[in-house]
This record gives C-alpha cells, structure tokens and sequence, in this order.
C-alpha cells in the first residue's frame, strides 16, 4: 500500500472527512516520525510496533564490481520492530 492509497482508504472509511484533511492527517502523522527518529527519539504505536534508531560503525566495505576494498562510514539507520499484535495476524494467532 502506497501513501495514496491510504489516504484513500482512510477518506473512504470516513465520508464525514474531506480527502485533504485526511492527507494533512497522514502527512502530518509521516511528517511527526520522522522528525522524532531524526531528533534520536523512539515511536512506538501499540499493537503494530516501534521505530528506532541505530547507530552503525564504520567498517570497511567490498566494491562488488571492482572487488576494491572501501571504508564505510558510520551511519545511522532506522529500525523497526513489529508489535505482538501484527506478528501474531502475519502468522495467523489472531
């Protein structure tokens, strides 16, 4: 599901809302996240799971065309762990 469709999704389920408020709504959502992972902090929604971010060192790398060896620096990475509730509907507990 892409952005769209879940702005669409949500505006259907909802006929009392206009489909640019619902897209403010998403955005805004999409828009919050994002700020709190880049400030370092963590968002957990309940039941579906939390995102994070991790810190990875800096290594050396392989160029796989070349085979030449690279250093990587580090980095940081989002992370995102599911919640007991999505991990027990993707394997069919619930």
């Amino acid at each position: 599901m892409i952005r769209s469709e879940l702005v669409q999704k949500i505006a259907d389920e909802n006929p009392q809302l206009f489909q640019r408020d619902v897209e403010r709504i998403v955005n805004t959502l999409f828009e919050e996240i994002i700020n709190a992972l880049a400030d370092g902090d963590r968002v957990e929604l309940r039941g579906f799971g939390a995102f994070s971010v991790k810190q990875r060192d800096a290594r050396i790398g392989r160029n796989p065309r070349s085979g030449e060896s690279v250093e990587v620096e580090a980095k940081n990475v989002p992370f995102f762990k599911t919640g007991k509730l999505l991990r027990d509907r993707l394997n069919g507990k619930a």
